[in-house]
């Protein structure tokens, strides 16, 4: 979106308080004039008279002049508030699709209902829709697209992409069991970089890739993401091996060993990556028709709030079901509290990524997995002479739930935070600007 950098100028309020006569003579560029044209008229004010008729008699003493009242004129740019708003945003409006990109504008730079009516408009998408009608084009405007045309649409490619992960995972943890020594080291090996590869693939492409929103190399959550996953896999093994004074010895991939291997959760979380494309493919076009349809932020944000929550749950409810079916097929725990806090933790973030906020998720990803690598290390550094104390909180959480209340709380606290960041973010109009990649 082109122009945005002009919204950025010292001058208007920060926040989303009223906008006084200052800031509005900072908008319409109608300062700088009335003091000029004020100076001219201190410079003119004092004229000789012109006619012999205009001067006292001499047998007559001089009338005392009243002081002079110079006239109050409105300001000219109170007429039309919305004319140097537009003057000075004419690139922006030039260039935009439709008004939507305007408003979307706009409001990502803090305008917001209230201010617009300072512009004497009932919202911000009505002010959105008079600045790209004012402002002139060069050639011929394009007609704004009809709405099945700028939704994206399912593609082939995509579709298969998010299948690969789930399906190579599985081969993987087939190899794991049918092989044994050096042979199913490789195959382990070889498993991961082709469930790595396969995931990236599917995470460049369709609803799941930003689409240039967000910059190369700013708040990478890959480390995070594959500590969870690892996680999700060993830890409850090695937290229960930890409590009983090992481990001993290295996970041996089989169910019954002294460090389990836990693979029902790593095949389910690859194999919800289909339905987690579909939903935020759901959630994306959905938007874009609210978007088209709304006539002011308030309405957009409370018809995406269900929206949002209902895509969360229809993600929630395929990932339940993958989990059990997981669970059957390879004979393990179900252990849906830990699988389904971790899928919706990952798919918050990747949700909120998708639409340009980066900072949250990888921040939230980082806190999840700190806590339970400290859950880890207190019950090791309770070992030590004199320091019991510091597996007390492990010791009684596992009490209460088990080794699986450590990834549950910590990975559901962490998918709550997100979840209320994403009701806030993700109801904004700005964040569903179109791009020009197609899903």
């Amino acid at each position: 979106m082109s122009g945005l950098g002009e919204l950025d100028r010292p001058g208007p309020p920060e926040g989303s308080g009223a906008w006084d006569e200052r800031s509005e003579g900072w908008l319409s560029g109608d300062g700088d004039e009335d003091d000029a044209g004020e100076s001219r008229e201190k410079g003119s004010g004092s004229s000789l008279p012109d006619r012999a008729s205009d001067a006292p008699s001499p047998t007559r003493p001089a009338p005392v002049a009243a002081p002079s009242r110079k006239p109050l004129t409105a300001r000219r740019g109170a007429a039309d508030p919305v004319k140097g708003l537009m003057h000075r945003h004419r690139e922006l409006c030039e260039r935009a699709v439709d008004p939507l990109e305007i408003a979307a504008a706009l409001e990502a730079h803090g305008v917001t209902d209230r201010t617009a009516a300072r512009f004497r408009h009932r919202n911000v998408f009505s002010l959105a829709e008079e600045m790209y009608a004012r402002v002139p084009r060069d050639g011929d405007t394009p007609p704004r697209p009809a709405a099945p045309d700028v939704i994206p649409r399912a593609r082939a490619d995509w579709a298969l992409l998010t299948l690969l992960p789930g399906a190579l995972c599985a081969g993987t943890v087939v190899g794991l069991r049918l092989t044994e020594g050096q042979t199913r080291l490789f195959v382990v090996i070889a498993g991961i970089l082709a469930v790595v590869l396969a995931l990236r693939a599917a995470l460049r492409r369709g609803p799941l890739s930003p689409h240039g929103r967000t910059r190369a190399g700013r708040h990478r959550t890959g480390g995070r993401t594959c500590w969870l996953l690892a996680y999700a896999a060993l830890g409850d093994g090695v937290l229960r091996a930890a409590v009983a004074g090992g481990p001993d010895g290295v996970p041996t991939g089989v169910g019954d060993g002294s460090w389990p291997l836990a693979t029902a959760p790593l095949v389910a979380l690859a194999l919800a990556c289909a339905p987690a494309a579909w939903s935020a493919h759901l959630f994306a076009v959905r938007a874009l028709r609210r978007l088209d349809s709304s006539r002011g932020l308030e309405e957009f944000a409370a018809s995406v709030q269900p929206l949002l929550l209902g895509t969360f749950l229809l993600f929630l409810g395929a990932l339940a079901a993958l989990t059990g079916l997981c669970a059957a097929a390879l004979g393990e725990p179900a252990g849906h509290a830990q699988t389904l806090t971790l899928g919706a933790l990952l798919f918050l973030a990747r949700l909120l990524t998708v639409h340009g906020f980066t900072h949250a998720p990888a921040l939230v990803l980082g806190a999840a997995g700190g806590a339970e690598a400290v859950a880890l290390a207190t019950v090791f550094a309770g070992r030590l002479p004199g320091c019991g104390f510091l597996a007390t909180p492990v010791d009684a959480l596992l009490a209460a739930c088990g080794p699986a209340g450590v990834p549950a709380l910590c990975c559901g606290a962490a998918a709550l935070t997100l979840l209320v960041h994403a009701a806030r973010t993700l109801t904004r109009a700005s964040a569903h600007a179109r791009t020009d990649q197609p899903c």
